[in-house]
């Protein structure tokens, strides 16, 4: 894939090896960066990669498996 591609929610899911539902959930309570269009979600490679660096979830008071 390449990193400045706008992808699905299909593709977020698989990009990040979570379920579809979940997306949804980080979308709402962890601010997942995603954008409406029509009625789909979009989902920019780099946004979310660096969502997840700075500590996605982690920073939003859930709790991380070591």
């Amino acid at each position: 894939m390449e990193k400045d591609r706008w992808v699905s929610v299909d593709e977020i899911a698989s990009h990040l090896g979570i379920k579809r539902d979940t997306v949804y959930k980080w979308i709402n309570d962890f601010e997942l960066p995603a954008y409406k269009i029509g009625r789909l979600w979009k989902f920019n490679l780099n946004e979310v990669d660096e969502w997840v660096r700075a500590g996605g979830t982690a920073g939003h008071g859930s709790k991380i498996k070591r």
